[in-house]
């Protein structure tokens, strides 16, 4: 993984993968076994499952992926506290999952449910009718998350789909969003370290930093403990991607890339394809 410029180059023969991708254990709308199912019908070769603050999906992918003969790689996204942009942390390759890790996706589902009360009262207080039992309902028992908030106010005719429920409501700085409150950094690492899997900063472009600060801000990260950067994810630009290619390699940090699939939520995003509309096609012999 040194050649950081090439890390998507089509070679012929190297299999498409996936390292950045959500089920319905957290907010997407595939079950796991069914995103196993899609990453077959896109010819995946390697996937990881990195849902929202929970590991629950993990054996239902592990399972399929298995029967199905696709190489399956056990992750999560975690949620950090960190302002003013959103900080989010891959841990890819995890291995032992104990007690004290699912102890804190425990506390992080806690932090989420308040989260969405707090939302849910807010629908309220701009004049819509809601209970969150109805909101949780649309989730099947599963995480509830932002895109359910979004398909209530479909239900609802608030809003036309889910892109204008995220532009009008949801998203960052408008009236229903309400910040995470997650873990600190170095809690987080040690957590995914502490599973044999390696940490990775997710979109990093979300941390609202500066480009100018951004090889400040990484390189503190580093010393204290993070190992890669999603360097290539759908809500940047190409050139973007290859500016934080070179920040890594500058950095000494593995590159990865992702889709960030989450099924009908986000319909843009394609498993196997990334920023540009890029296939990923990787080594991702560091993670299996």
């Amino acid at each position: 993984m040194t050649n950081r410029l090439s890390i998507l180059q089509p070679i012929e023969g190297t299999p498409l993968v996936d390292l950045h991708t959500h089920s319905s254990a957290s907010d997407g709308s595939l079950s796991p076994a069914q995103l196993v199912d899609e990453a077959m019908r896109c010819n995946l070769s390697a996937i990881a499952l990195t849902d929202h603050d929970t590991v629950d999906g993990l054996a239902e992918a592990a399972l399929a992926s298995q029967e199905r003969g696709v190489r399956f790689i056990q992750g999560i996204e975690m949620s950090l506290s960190w302002e003013p942009g959103e900080f989010h942390l891959l841990g890819l390759g995890l291995q032992d999952i104990d007690c004290g890790f699912r102890q804190a996706t425990e506390d992080l589902r806690q932090k989420r449910e308040r989260r969405n009360r707090e939302i849910t009262a807010r629908l309220c207080e701009m004049g819509v009718h809601a209970e969150y039992e109805e909101i949780a309902a649309l989730a099947g028992g599963r995480s509830v998350g932002r895109p359910h908030f979004a398909e209530f106010l479909i239900r609802k005719k608030v809003v036309r789909n889910a892109e204008q429920a995220f532009n009008r409501y949801l998203g960052k700085g408008r009236p229903l969003y309400v910040p995470k409150e997650g873990l600190p950094f170095q809690s987080a690492v040690s957590l995914i370290r502490g599973a044999g899997g390696i940490a990775v900063l997710a979109h990093p472009l979300s941390l609202y930093v500066a480009w100018g600060k951004l090889p400040s801000v990484i390189g503190s990260l580093k010393r204290q403990g993070l190992d890669g950067l999603e360097a290539w994810h759908p809500s940047a630009k190409t050139r973007e991607c290859q500016r934080l290619e070179e920040l890594a390699d500058t950095l000494g940090l593995i590159v990865t890339a992702g889709s960030d699939f989450h099924g009908k939520v986000h319909k843009e995003r394609k498993l196997g394809r990334t920023a540009g509309d890029l296939p990923i096609r990787m080594d991702v012999g560091f993670l299996l």
